[in-house]
């Protein structure tokens, strides 16, 4: 199998369906940003200390989700129930991950800027391009079918990334900085 197809050539994808579509189509652009929310989580796996296993392989989970929300978004006419079985589980899981993070964790009473150490900080940063993704999802949602699942997904998926990266900087003993307004 060849890696190259030459349809790219002429600014054309195919999408899931087997159509093709234009590169800055917004289906396009939404399931490539999945991509890059995917690529900057094995980033953060590749940098994560021996300390923080349990978090390495919850985001190695995160990425095959990842996969499946990208072939879902690739098919422009599929609003997938098994996807939405699959991911309704999922959010379950993050909210009890979430919980049980957050029991370590000092209470917050303002905000904080996204920084820490390494692992921290990208978490920050991933969280960041979940956001992006969820954003566009939305976008994508007013105009064409969009399996809704998804969007609870992101949402529920950015927070679980914030209290990760707040629970890696506290045990790496890397300090929040806290915002106040001027």
């Amino acid at each position: 199998m060849k890696i190259y197809t030459k349809t790219g050539d002429k600014g054309l994808t195919v999408l899931g369906n087997g159509k093709k579509a234009t590169k800055s189509s917004l289906r396009v652009q939404v399931y490539g940003n999945i991509d890059e929310l995917n690529s900057t989580i094995g980033v953060i796996v590749s940098t994560t200390s021996n300390k923080q296993e349990a978090i390495s392989k919850e985001l190695i989970e995160i990425q095959k989700d990842l996969f499946e929300i990208g072939a879902s978004l690739s098919d422009s006419k599929k609003a997938d129930k098994d996807l939405t079985d699959y991911l309704k589980p999922r959010v379950l899981d993050f909210e009890k991950i979430i919980d049980l993070l957050s029991r370590e964790l000092p209470n917050l009473n303002h905000f904080i800027l996204p920084g820490g150490g390494r692992s921290g900080s990208l978490l920050h940063l991933v969280r960041t391009i979940c956001r992006r993704v969820e954003r566009k999802i939305v976008e994508l949602d007013k105009n064409e079918t969009v399996n809704k699942q998804i969007i609870v997904y992101l949402n529920r998926l950015s927070d679980l990334l914030f209290v990760m990266a707040r629970s890696v900087n506290l045990k790496e003993k890397k300090k929040e900085i806290v915002w106040f307004k001027k």
